[in-house]
């Protein structure tokens, strides 16, 4: 199948496109920076998302998978309104099997930068729109709400151990998800999966359902 992933020069959408090229997908992906995967099946193209002059005419896909994203003061720009056009331009179409959003664990508790929480809110939301449009084609359309993951745009409290610590409190499992463990959830969900559709997804080592019952 031909896989399209957004945000593919490092992190998650990296992992991602590499785990379609492994299980020997056509993946075309892309960035606001250069690539960075080197594979005879990988197509990358420099694409801000933002802006849908700049959006190349590729080969109809069949599976969609939006992960670019941003935590500043884009996170709207980006994180929904580009998502929202790249799955209106590439995704909405008869041949689609799969469109998947990468949302975030903020989305079920709030716990977030204010706009950031917003921005991937009206992610889930909109993946519940497509798979109601793209159900027709017999198509799904799910978001995955991760919560942390291990990546470079974590660093600030990863390398923090106090702040570290803090967060492992927090987290029931005591660890957070690595990259491939992202890609794995992302395979699953749109070439194996062909029923689970409208859905959001919580994944976050159970952060999210922590509690403390308090009893005499």
């Amino acid at each position: 199948m031909h896989v399209l992933v957004t945000g593919t020069a490092r992190g998650i959408g990296k992992a991602i496109a590499e785990k379609f090229l492994k299980e020997g997908h056509k993946v075309t992906g892309f960035d606001i920076n250069p690539g960075t995967i080197d594979h005879k099946d990988y197509t990358h193209y420099t694409v801000d998302i933002r802006k849908t002059k700049m959006y190349p005419e590729i080969e109809p896909v069949d599976i969609l998978v939006n992960n670019a994203g941003v935590q500043n003061e884009d996170d709207v720009a980006v994180n929904l309104l580009g998502t929202i056009d790249i799955t209106e331009h590439y995704g909405i179409h008869q041949g689609i099997k799969s469109i998947l959003m990468i949302g975030s664990a903020c989305v079920h508790t709030g716990s977030e930068f204010p706009v950031y929480a917003a921005s991937k809110g009206g992610v889930v939301t909109y993946a519940k729109n497509v798979a109601l449009r793209i159900a027709q084609f017999g198509a799904t359309c799910n978001s995955l709400d991760f919560g942390g993951v291990i990546t470079e745009l974590n660093a600030p409290v990863i390398d923090d151990e106090e702040l570290w610590n803090q967060i492992m409190d927090l987290t029931p499992l005591k660890r957070w998800m690595s990259v491939e463990e992202t890609a794995d959830w992302a395979y699953f969900m749109t070439a194996v999966n062909r029923f689970c559709t409208g859905q959001n997804i919580l994944i976050d080592g159970l952060e999210a359902g922590n509690s403390t019952f308090v009893w005499k």
